[in-house]
């Protein structure tokens, strides 16, 4: 009886150490998981940016942090090109793609966390906009979120009004003024004066 309650006792050692054992070597995989599936959740909340895109005042940026979700916030841009965060306070973001703001927040992160790991998803784009004002049907300020040329601004804006000059049309680009015949590009005539648009640009319309 002896024995065989002495070999019972062996078994259960043997038993609990192997699932133990089973438990702790599962561990690191359960943990690759689900850090697989919380990138995955927050890859699905970014939207598709330009391939020339920086960051900008007022745009919606989700930063996160992998282990340190007291770090995990969505900012948004201010006035001043800075974000804040938990921890590492004031972190300037304007003008840097998201790649080089996740190698930022991960160098000023790593003063207070030990191997920290960012990742940083632009939720929304408001700073990259053009304008177009005077004679069309609704002058204002339009996202640019990809790709666009006069044509298709003014077609955004409504079309010309009746009255307007639109052989004379004149697109400013900070310094820079480019001249846009419209009725021409209407009719396929000097399509190379149908330029592609860029962030902060403003057509004008007599």
């Amino acid at each position: 009886m002896r024995t065989l309650k002495g070999s019972t006792n062996m078994l259960q050692r043997v038993v609990s150490f192997v699932l133990l054992f089973a438990v702790i070597a599962a561990v690191p995989s359960w943990a690759q998981k689900n850090e697989k599936a919380d990138k995955a959740g927050v890859q699905a909340t970014a939207i598709t940016v330009p391939t020339d895109y920086v960051i900008g005042t007022d745009d919606v940026l989700g930063i996160f942090f992998w282990r340190d979700k007291d770090m995990t916030v969505d900012v948004v841009v201010r006035p001043d090109g800075n974000i804040s965060l938990p921890l590492i306070n004031d972190v300037k973001a304007a003008g840097f793609t998201p790649d080089q703001l996740r190698e930022l927040l991960v160098k000023a992160a790593s003063k207070y966390i030990a191997d920290p790991n960012a990742t940083v998803v632009v939720k929304q784009i408001n700073s990259r906009k053009v304008y177009i004002t005077g004679q069309v049907a609704k002058p204002s300020g339009y996202q640019l979120s990809g790709k666009m040329n006069v044509v298709q601004l003014i077609a955004m804006a409504g079309g010309v009004l009746e009255y307007s000059d639109s052989s004379n049309i004149l697109i400013m680009r900070g310094t820079k003024s480019f001249k846009f015949n419209y009725k021409d590009a209407l009719k396929g005539k000097n399509l190379d004066q149908n330029i592609e648009l860029l962030p902060g640009d403003t057509v004008i319309v007599p």
